[in-house]
C-alpha cells in the first residue's frame, strides 16, 4: 500500500527565480540542485520541518515533456494565476503574513477567519498560489 507522498512539483517559469522565492522569501531548505542537459535541471525544495517532503520546481518551457502549443497553455494559465498548488501551515499566521510581505511576497488575501480557521492567500513568483493556515486549523477537533 502506499504510505506518503515524498516528491511533487510545481510548474515554475524561472527555475532560479522559483529557487529564490521558495527558498530566500518562504524559507524553504534546497535538497537537490543536479543538472538535467542543457538549462535544466532537478531542483528540489523542502518545507523546513518537513524534509521527507521534496517540492520539484519544474519549469514549463518547450520540450519533449511540453510541445509548443502546450507550453504557451500552461505557461498563460500560471501567469493568470489559475493553479492553487496546496495549503502552508506555519505557528501563527499574522507574524508570518507580515514576515512574507516584508519580503515582497505577493498576498490575495490577507489573514481572514474563516469557518474552518484562519487562512491568507499569497502567489510565488511565476503565479501558483497557496493557502496559509495556522497548524491547529488542521487539529482533529477542527476537521471538516
Amino acid at each position: 500500500m502506499i504510505t506518503k507522498m515524498t516528491i511533487t512539483n510545481i510548474h515554475v517559469l524561472d527555475q532560479d527565480s522559483a529557487y529564490d522565492f521558495y527558498v530566500n522569501k518562504l524559507g524553504f531548505k534546497l535538497v537537490d540542485d543536479i543538472p538535467m542537459g542543457p538549462d535544466t535541471r532537478w531542483l528540489t525544495v523542502s518545507p523546513p520541518e518537513q524534509p521527507d517532503l521534496q517540492l520539484v520546481l519544474f519549469p514549463v518551457k518547450v520540450s519533449k515533456m511540453f510541445p509548443q502549443e502546450t507550453a504557451d497553455m500552461l505557461i498563460t494559465l500560471i501567469k493568470q494565476g489559475v493553479f492553487g498548488c496546496g495549503v502552508l501551515t506555519c505557528k501563527d499566521i499574522f507574524a508570518t503574513y507580515e514576515e512574507l510581505k516584508a519580503k515582497g511576497v505577493e498576498f490575495m488575501k490577507p489573514p481572514t477567519k474563516e469557518f474552518y480557521g484562519t487562512e491568507a492567500l499569497f502567489k510565488d513568483d511565476s503565479g501558483n498560489y497557496f493557502s496559509l493556515q495556522t497548524i491547529d486549523n488542521f487539529s482533529h477537533e477542527n476537521n471538516i
